[in-house]
């Protein structure tokens, strides 16, 4: 008995001896873990760390995955798994793809599915987007065994706090890249600055070539500008002058006229990791003539074009690197133009004005620039033609047809559409039915006249039975009276068809929509014009109108009848003008020589009036003549 309890007391020591040894590696490796996460200086490190410890303090996780990439673009790729990066988490891709399309965390369940053994099953997936500032930068998915739903809200809320250190990461790394562009801006803005300081433009071309050989520790800057098709090499830093005819400096304009050729920035000796290994004999002669240089030439532009070129030198110890390269780019895209005006602006005017001159007759009467040529060639041929050539000087106006004669159908009195036979745009005959009005209170009111009527009858047979004279001849005019009324309504009766009065086309009206509507005694319903009688309808405007006068010919065309040109002769010009868009316009009335079967009133177009014949030069520039006329003698005392 006694040896059973010394056995059972020696194996609950070394039982919990065990458990202390564990949960002292445990400890041991939490602060491990905490250390690295520490001292993480990248942000693939950063997020290893955070997804081993969130994966330690939340019990039970089979494995973890943290996606990362361009903000709102992607892609996102993964920079951290747990427990092995070796293990495949491709079953934890569509979890992290809903999360970011719909941002925002998400407890998928996988339900079983029989005994298939897959490991995925009786498992939830856990996703939380990582997004700052509404910039989706990646997510974070976590595999966990099935659980209640309390839990796995809770492991939600646990990840959404622990992705704060993520975002706070994103966000130091975003200042910091900030902070990169602001400074890199603050140079290039400098430099700019200091080149357009100086009001010449040698002294604008040295000082920034000094400037930028002391910001980027070079140890001589140079720049140079086109002279037609080379480079000459305008400053060098720290020297107020120099021989152009030197060795070192036909080396210089030679690198700068092989960034020149090439278009683009040219780096010796040329950097592995980036797309500015374009490697150039000419740089490499300089660097020999040196005898170990790094060289870097950069291109001056000017609203696309290449205007000059910057040449920077440094030990070979220090070679040109990506940063620097886009610093220098940044520079001479802006610093180019800067440049390129003063040294245009510092010249003699004549200088500038026979430039110019050389410039234009070179593309006249040189070899190339035959499209110039052509121009030039037209522009005088056109010149010639305005101050020679005669044509017809016609006014043009907005014009539009219209039936020389319109009638209205009106509604003979108040009552409703009971049918509609025609709408606008029908040909009609005469005597066509056109619309039916309702007709049942007229009825209504011509039975009960006619029983009226029949009731007096007899009032007046009785008076005249009893020769009682008065009542007789009261009986006979309220009989007369039935009887007008009656023939009243006969007469509306008759005219409940609403008929054409003559044959022509519908110009408006459409009851079809209407059916049952009142209308009022008198109200137009349809206006109908002729098919075979026309008349032109202009409006001129108010300045050409002294021109218009009766009897003169034109031409009209109409949107529906383009290519068919109907003369017609000038009948009437009103003088009462009319205001449409700001402008005056005359109505001027025309008859048409011959009339088109296709024509229907209310087509529109454009009519043109002869008026006489005077050079083109005129026709074309008068009214601008006489808005200088009238702009002068508004202004003249």
């Amino acid at each position: 008995m006694e040896s059973t309890e010394l056995g059972s007391a020696s194996a609950g020591a070394t039982g919990g001896t065990a458990r202390s040894v564990a949960a002292q590696r445990a400890s041991d490796h939490a602060r491990s873990e905490w250390g690295r996460f520490a001292e993480a200086d990248t942000v693939d490190a950063f997020c290893r760390s955070w997804l081993a410890i969130q994966c330690r303090v939340i019990p039970d996780i089979k494995g973890g995955l943290v996606l990362l990439g361009p903000p709102d673009a992607g892609p996102f790729t993964p920079v951290a798994v747990w427990p092995d990066v070796r293990r495949s988490m491709t079953h934890l891709t569509g979890a992290a793809e809903r999360a970011l399309t719909e941002r925002r965390g998400l407890l998928l369940r996988n339900e079983p599915e029989g005994q298939s053994g897959d490991p995925v099953s009786n498992s939830c997936h856990v996703a939380y987007p990582l997004d700052v500032d509404d910039q989706l930068h990646g997510v974070v998915v976590l595999d966990v065994p099935a659980r209640p739903d309390a839990e796995l809200q809770a492991i939600l809320r646990q990840l959404h706090w622990g992705t704060a250190w993520i975002e706070v990461l994103l966000r130091r790394e975003q200042s910091r890249h900030d902070r990169y562009k602001q400074d890199r801006l603050e140079t290039v803005l400098d430099l700019v600055a200091v080149s357009s300081d100086e009001e010449r433009y040698q002294g604008a071309a040295l000082a920034l070539v000094n400037e930028l050989a002391t910001r980027l520790s070079c140890e001589r800057v140079s720049v140079g500008f086109v002279r037609k098709t080379y480079m000459v090499v305008a400053a060098v830093s720290h020297s107020a002058s120099f021989e152009k005819n030197t060795k070192l400096i036909r080396g210089i304009a030679s690198a700068m006229d092989e960034a020149f050729d090439q278009q683009a920035s040219i780096v010796y000796p040329p950097a592995d990791s980036d797309g500015m290994a374009i490697v150039g004999s000419a740089h490499k002669e300089l660097a020999d003539l040196r005898g170990s240089a790094a060289i870097c030439t950069v291109p001056l532009h000017d609203g696309g074009e290449i205007v000059g070129a910057l040449t920077l030198e440094r030990s070979i110890e220090k070679p040109f690197d990506k940063d620097t390269v886009e610093v220098c780019e940044a520079v001479a895209s802006i610093v180019g133009s800067v440049l390129e005006t003063k040294r245009r602006d510092d010249r003699l005017l004549i200088q500038k004005c026979g430039e110019s001159c050389r410039h234009q007759l070179s593309k006249l009467v040189g070899p190339s620039h035959v499209a110039f040529k052509l121009v030039a060639a037209l522009l005088a041929a056109v010149l010639l033609f305005l101050v020679f050539a005669k044509g017809d000087y016609r006014v043009t106006a907005n014009a539009a047809i219209e039936g020389q004669v319109q009638r209205v159908a009106a509604a003979p009195f108040a009552s409703y559409i009971a049918e509609a036979k025609t709408r606008a745009g029908d040909i009609v005959e005469k005597d066509q039915v056109l619309a039916i009005l309702d007709d049942k209170e007229l009825k209504l009111e011509k039975q009960k006249a006619i029983g009226h009527r029949a009731q007096l009858l007899r009032q007046h047979a009785e008076a005249a039975a009893e020769h009682d004279r008065p009542q007789t001849r009261i009986a006979m005019a309220q009989l007369k009276q039935v009887g007008a009324q009656l023939e009243l309504l006969n007469y509306q009766l008759s005219r409940a068809e609403v008929k054409a009065p003559f044959k022509g086309i519908v110009v408006s009206g459409d009851l079809s929509q209407s059916l049952g509507a009142p209308v009022e005694k008198g109200e137009v319903l349809f206006e109908i014009a002729p098919l075979d009688v026309y008349r032109v309808i202009l409006q001129v405007d108010e300045r050409d109108i002294m021109d218009v006068a009766v009897e003169q010919r034109g031409q009209l065309a109409l949107s529906s009848l383009p290519g068919e040109q109907l003369a017609f002769m000038v009948e009437k010009v009103t003088p009462v003008s009319t205001a449409e868009e700001g402008q005056n316009y005359f109505r001027v009335e025309a008859q048409l020589e011959t009339v088109s079967q296709r024509l229907r009133p209310g087509m529109e177009g454009v009519g043109k009036i002869s008026i006489d014949r005077r050079k083109q030069v005129r026709i074309w520039t008068r009214r601008l003549v006489d808005w200088v006329r009238l702009w002068v003698w508004s202004w003249w005392p």
